[in-house]
């Protein structure tokens, strides 16, 4: 027998879909960058105003993933350009940083996921966009 509150959280309009944004954005991370991004980008633009709660996670996943893209590659370029390719100093820092960041935003998607998965709202903070 399920609790009230499972049962509630069941019912939310567009439950399957915050999760599936949410799933996507891990996904895009982990196993299958930038053909989880496009699966997530056409979601977007199609569901994004389907309801509150799936519109607010599609949003935020979507703004994330952006964010993760340009946090990961774009600044870990930089870093190599600023650096030169053959420092030994500057692979260590790029490999600190591209894990750090990596984990952190892994870390903020699974909360994001959990959040989806109770039918609650999510803001991802500073990469997530306010509205």
């Amino acid at each position: 027998m399920q609790s009230k509150a499972v049962q509630e959280s069941a019912n939310v309009p567009g439950q399957s879909l915050a999760i599936i944004a949410e799933s996507l954005y891990l996904i895009n991370l982990l196993v299958l960058p930038g053909f989880a991004f496009l699966v997530l980008m056409w979601l977007y633009l199609k569901y994004e105003n389907y309801s509150e709660l799936a519109g607010c996670h599609l949003r935020q996943a979507f703004s994330a993933s952006i964010w993760a893209g340009l946090l990961l590659l774009l600044v870990n370029g930089i870093i190599i350009m600023a650096g030169g390719y053959n420092s030994p100093y500057i692979w260590v820092i790029v490999i600190l940083y591209f894990t750090i960041c990596h984990s952190t935003l892994v870390i903020l998607g699974i909360i994001a996921l959990v959040k989806a998965m109770a039918g609650q709202m999510f803001h991802y903070p500073i990469i997530g966009p306010s509205h």
